[in-house]
């Protein structure tokens, strides 16, 4: 059987007397989209921090390509190749597309300009920012130097997930993608999200929108209570299954039994 490309067993983060991952586990495989989903207060927050060196486990092992890995920081998450787009999308509005993209990876250009003086790449910057974006289909933005705070809710989103997909070698850990937008701009995001698994980068996506996770998800990840619950097969349970097990409704039969 293929080995998880991420995986993690045991994970504990307390804050004060809140146990926010009890023993948690996961497991993501090579080239498919994972759904994790919880009620509010399951902890699937920090799993995701924790996979992605936002918050360091108090106990527990992360795996990376079967290698164990501590992250200290995002940094070096993504330095390993994992992407992160939080709900926020940590962008800066009053910069421009191309700006955005190489935040804390700008380009220096060639010779003693760039490294003694800092002068940055300006056109190969801008050129592969045009080359990502028009992969993923976002070129109705016609100006890579326009700013952020000019573009929709729908192509900022896209702006974050080309540049996680420009920069995520391994992994793409998408929060809430399609949150804050649209039928016609979510239906741009979750084709985005299935273009780039079409490219071979497993996803994980954090949502709470079911009709959108059964729509994309190859296997669901069902956090509760800090911990992983269970993992069903969307092709063989219903949304009402994955809202039931979600909050204790029912309990999944391989836990029943």
């Amino acid at each position: 059987m293929t080995e998880p490309l991420l995986f993690a067993r045991n994970l504990v983060k307390r804050y004060g007397r809140v146990t926010a991952m009890d023993h948690a586990d996961f497991d993501l495989y090579p080239g498919e989209i994972l759904a994790v989903i919880g009620d509010n207060g399951a902890g699937k927050s920090s799993l995701i921090k924790a996979l992605s060196g936002a918050v360091q486990p108090d106990e527990g092992e992360i795996r990376l390509d079967g290698k164990p890995v501590s992250f200290a920081s995002p940094l070096e998450a993504r330095q390993a190749g994992i992407e992160t787009v939080y709900q926020t999308l940590a962008l800066s509005p009053a910069l421009s597309i191309s700006d955005n993209m190489f935040m804390g990876r700008e380009i220096r250009r060639q010779g003693v300009l760039g490294k003694w003086f800092g002068m940055l790449d300006k056109p190969a910057m801008d050129a592969f920012s045009r080359q990502k974006l028009s992969e993923l289909g976002l070129m109705t933005i016609q100006n890579i130097g326009q700013p952020i705070e000019t573009l929709s809710g729908g192509q900022r989103q896209g702006v974050a997930v080309a540049r996680a997909a420009a920069f995520g070698s391994r992994v793409i850990i998408l929060d809430e993608p399609t949150a804050a937008l649209g039928v016609k701009e979510s239906r741009r995001v979750l084709d985005l999200i299935l273009d780039v698994r079409s490219r071979g980068i497993p996803i994980v996506l954090i949502s709470h929108n079911m009709p959108h996770v059964f729509e994309v998800a190859d296997r669901i990840h069902i956090h509760r209570l800090g911990r992983r619950l269970c993992v069903i097969n969307p092709k063989e349970h219903t949304m009402s299954d994955a809202v039931a097990y979600m909050t204790g409704a029912r309990v999944p039969e391989a836990l029943a039994a």
